[in-house]
């Protein structure tokens, strides 16, 4: 059974760049807190926001930037003296569409700088993760349309999205990721077709 001591939800900090595409992992990580009751606390000796789930769970944002994100994670593991095999890292995914997210146990970085940064700290590819599809870019764009905003057609869709990553989460802590991708990475949160 997959038990969590670590849930990394990515993104970057900053008032400018709340609700951006590259930061729905912050957001699955707001939802998974307010669900459970909890907050996040600034804790600036980690570089990041944590909560604590009432089982013990800690929810961690890093607050270092995107292409940073590695650091805080490595620290906190390397504390709590944590193998990469014991954390769940949600994050953006612009070559999945909007309403589609993909259990993967191991992988590369696939262009992710967040997962790259997480790559180079850990030493392994071999950590599960959750991606979250925000829908890809016109050529030469990526930068602007993952630090850009969703756009109002897409919100419908996005907070469907966010509920059931949430609930994929938890069926991930409780029954495993195996589990949960056969349930989830299949599913499209797209409405049916009349």
């Amino acid at each position: 059974m997959d038990t969590f001591s670590l849930i990394i939800g990515l993104g970057n900090p900053g008032r400018q760049y709340e609700g951006t595409r590259h930061n729905v992992g912050f957001m699955v990580l707001d939802r998974l807190a307010a669900k459970a009751g909890v907050a996040f606390e600034s804790k600036p000796k980690w570089q990041s926001h944590l909560a604590k789930l009432p089982d013990g769970t800690l929810l961690l944002k890093p607050q270092s930037f995107m292409n940073l994100s590695g650091r805080p994670v490595q620290q906190i593991l390397a504390f709590h003296k944590w193998t990469p095999d014991r954390i769940l890292v949600v994050y953006d995914d612009a070559a999945l569409p909007l309403g589609s997210l993909r259990f993967r146990e191991k992988g590369s970085h696939g262009g992710h700088n967040g997962i790259r940064s997480l790559l180079q700290q850990l030493g392994t590819d071999v950590f599960p993760r959750l991606k979250f599809g925000i829908g890809g870019s016109a050529e030469g764009e990526m930068v602007g349309h993952v630090l850009g905003n969703f756009r109002p057609e897409e919100r419908d869709l996005l907070e469907n999205t966010l509920a059931s990553a949430v609930d994929a989460v938890q069926v991930a802590r409780s029954q495993g990721v195996a589990v949960a991708a056969n349930r989830f990475n299949t599913r499209s949160n797209l409405p049916p077709t009349p």
